[in-house]
């Protein structure tokens, strides 16, 4: 029998590791953008390098690693689920079969021992509240077990270009420090433009997007609407729907993980589910799991109001 997990020396020393680089440093960098600031004015093109490699990885981690190879709920062609994975790996969140593995173990054991990131495991009051609100947001990272990549992603090791992508992982991070510091550099001529690129680009975007996804793990497992039923704590903040690329439709995406819409309805903004839809339109992608009216409407929570006896 397959283990679940595996935790060991070695594994903890990775796992720290990966913390330092890619979640620790990233503040340092914020830090030197803020100090670079007196050498090189934040303009249009540092705003340009910011927003645009934000979008590219935040895309590549909501409907490449998220919605494509975690939960299956579309198919595509094999060079665009290459660059969707590329481009999640961009976001230093790890290599894709291994965020795969972590991320159906969550769904595994949501909210309950085993979750690798529940807020809600952490004792009552206020206090139990902060200290969840700690190891959800970040401190899980630095050492926990390990998801057995066998035993949850195995469809993923048989794609033999998914497992080389996931190997050449930290080429990718790499790649998505460079092209921004390349583009400042090209467009202004100048060392300055490159530093400038490399830290707005590069290491503030990776800080910005960090945040953004780890507030899905944290404070939408204790914060928000609950429209639909689900066995955890999973809440919607729509409010967030535009900044999360669609993925602040938490209790959604609980409620229905088989469906590449998180938020259900064309109203409810979700860039992540534009971008499949836009691949369905040329062709690129097919076979999307949207769930009916039907099944939408049997999981809907109502209110239940009991009437008083007559007396």
């Amino acid at each position: 029998m397959t283990a679940k997990t595996i935790s060991n020396p070695y594994i903890h020393r990775l796992q720290m590791r990966h913390f330092v680089l890619f979640d620790v440093l990233p503040i340092f960098g914020v830090v030197a953008a803020v100090g670079f600031l007196f050498v090189r004015p934040f303009g249009p093109l540092e705003f340009g390098l910011l927003f645009g490699m934000w979008v590219v990885t935040g895309l590549g981690v909501t409907t490449g690693y998220h919605r494509q190879l975690t939960h299956r709920t579309f198919k595509a062609t094999p060079w665009v689920t290459g660059m969707l994975a590329i481009a999640g790996s961009m976001a230093c969140q790890g290599p894709a079969i291994s965020w795969v593995a972590l991320h159906r173990r969550h769904h595994e054991f949501s909210d309950r021992e085993g979750d690798p990131h529940s807020p809600n495991l952490h004792g009552p009051g206020w206090r139990g509240a902060v200290r969840g609100l700690a190891h959800s947001h970040y401190l899980w990272m630095r050492r926990h077990e390990y998801p057995n990549v066998v035993h949850y992603a195995p469809d993923l090791l048989k794609d033999r270009s998914l497992v080389r992508i996931s190997r050449l992982y930290y080429w990718w991070v790499t790649l998505g420090l460079v092209v921004p510091a390349v583009i400042g550099g090209l467009v202004t001529l100048s060392w300055t433009g490159a530093v400038s690129g490399l830290l707005w680009g590069g290491l503030v975007r990776i800080f910005v997007l960090e945040h953004i996804v780890w507030a899905i793990n944290s404070f939408l497992h204790m914060f928000g609407t609950r429209p639909y039923e689900s066995r955890e704590n999973s809440h919607n903040g729509g409010i967030f729907a535009l900044l999360t690329f669609g993925e602040a439709w938490h209790n959604n995406h609980h409620a229905f993980p088989e469906s590449p819409s998180f938020g259900l309805q064309w109203y409810r903004l979700d860039p992540g589910y534009w971008l499949i839809k836009t691949l369905a339109l040329l062709g690129l992608a097919w076979d999307l799991k949207v769930p009916g009216e039907a099944r939408i409407e049997s999981r809907r929570i109502r209110q239940r109001y009991s009437a008083a006896p007559d007396a």
